[in-house]
């Protein structure tokens, strides 16, 4: 088991027990507030009496407000709401990538995660070796990679690619890359977040495809995306998040439908992607 409180390293090692409890991912009264710099433009007056120096503001942004929630091992569960709702804060904060600064977030099982593109690979080194990298930080042997390395290689379809420093990579292939290794480590739950829209039509039915048979495999799963369809078709349930508070939490179409109604009232969003 994996706990992170607010007062606890965010980076934690996960530790694959995951028949300790009926729960994969417990998130008990989650709080995460962050400090940011705004500078504010000067006015003419204040231009002249500062010489130009822009006054900067200290901003506390409260991304994630008080949540709680379970889920069970083999759940698949989608998170959907608007930018700004707190649904990648969540997600990074129940991966371990950031402190809680209230409450606490038990994790019990080996836990893969894809939350941004290429996020921990290294620009100067190959694919390969990023592989290797990737693999290592997610708690496998060299032995246990070197195994899964042509799996992850042809499932990528990047080729003379893997031998070539990744910083010549077009951003398809970070992410074809990325997911490659995500979903190749055999993890008891897997983290994602807008992985599926990464490459062309086929590349994502093809990812499509490989989330379906993690899905058969009683796999845990945590999807954050604005792709409703995704929601629909992989999902069993869905939260959906509005200023980082838990709005509603059903099956996955009771919560899409709520969900696109809420975005038509406010004229946000269309059914032309969903």
């Amino acid at each position: 088991m994996s706990l992170r409180s607010a007062s606890e390293n965010p980076a934690a090692t996960f530790e694959p027990t995951p028949d300790a409890t009926p729960w994969a991912v417990k998130v008990d009264n989650l709080s995460v507030t962050y400090r940011t710099a705004v500078e504010k433009k000067p006015t003419l007056k204040q231009t002249l009496i500062r010489l130009g120096r822009r006054q900067r503001i200290i901003r506390e942004i409260k991304a994630v407000r008080d949540v709680s929630f379970e889920i069970p091992h083999g759940t698949t569960i989608g998170v959907v709401g608007v930018n700004g709702a707190g649904k990648s804060t969540l997600l990074r904060t129940m991966a371990g990538i950031l402190p809680p600064s209230q409450g606490r977030v038990e994790i019990f099982g080996r836990v893969s995660t894809l939350l941004a593109l290429g996020v921990g690979f290294k620009g100067e080194l190959t694919g390969q070796e990023n592989v290797v990298l990737g693999g290592l930080a997610a708690g496998l042997t060299r032995e246990q990679v070197a195994a899964k390395y042509e799996a992850i290689a042809e499932f990528a379809e990047l080729g003379d690619f893997m031998e070539m420093p990744m910083r010549t990579y077009s951003s398809g292939m970070y992410g074809r890359l990325a997911f490659s290794v995500a979903i190749n480590m055999d993890p008891d739950i897997l983290m994602i977040d807008e992985a599926l829209s990464t490459g062309d039509a086929r590349f994502r039915e093809k990812s499509f495809d490989k989330m379906r048979e993690l899905t058969g495999k009683a796999r845990t799963i945590v999807l954050v995306s604005h792709g409703l369809r995704s929601i629909r078709e992989l999902c069993d349930e869905a939260i959906w998040m509005h200023e980082g508070r838990i709005s509603m939490r059903d099956d996955a179409d009771t919560v899409v439908d709520a969900y696109k109604e809420f975005l038509q009232l406010k004229r946000e969003g269309s059914d032309d992607d969903i």
